[in-house]
C-alpha cells in the first residue's frame, strides 16, 4: 500500500515536490551559481510562462533587490541543487541577471593599486 508518507524522508521532509518542480533535472540549462552569486531580477513582473513554476515568478519578485543564491534557496526553503535548475531556467528567459564572486586569487589591476596608494599618500 502506497501513501503519503511513502514520499517523505524524516530527515529531509518532501522528496517529490523538488524532483517534480525540476522536471527530473539535477543542472541548469544555464550558469553554475555559486552559493554568493548575487541573482537580481532583470524585470519588475513576469507573466506565468509554459514551464515556470510558482516558484520562479518567487525568485523574479525577491530578487528586485540582489540576493544570493543561497539566500534564495533560504527563502524558498528548498535544496540548492533545485533553487540553481530554476535559476538557470530564469537566465535562458533572461529574466534575472547574475554576477558571480570573483575568484580568489584574482587581483585588482595594478592602476587601481596604484591609484589607491596615491590617494593615501594625499591624505
Amino acid at each position: 500500500m502506497t501513501g503519503p508518507e511513502e514520499w517523505v524522508d524524516d530527515h529531509a521532509g518532501p522528496v517529490v515536490r523538488p524532483y517534480a518542480m525540476t522536471r527530473g533535472r539535477t543542472q541548469p540549462v544555464r550558469g553554475t551559481f555559486d552559493l554568493i552569486s548575487l541573482v537580481t531580477a532583470a524585470v519588475t513582473t513576469a507573466a506565468p510562462e509554459v514551464g515556470m513554476e510558482p516558484e520562479h515568478l518567487s525568485i523574479i519578485r525577491m530578487c528586485q533587490r540582489p540576493l544570493s543564491v543561497a539566500e534564495l534557496a533560504a527563502y524558498l526553503d528548498l535544496p540548492l541543487g533545485t533553487v540553481r535548475v530554476m535559476l538557470g531556467d530564469l537566465l535562458d528567459r533572461r529574466l534575472v541577471l547574475v554576477r558571480e564572486p570573483h575568484p580568489a586569487g584574482t587581483r585588482p589591476d595594478a592602476d587601481i593599486i596604484e591609484a589607491a596608494i596615491n590617494g593615501l599618500r594625499a591624505l
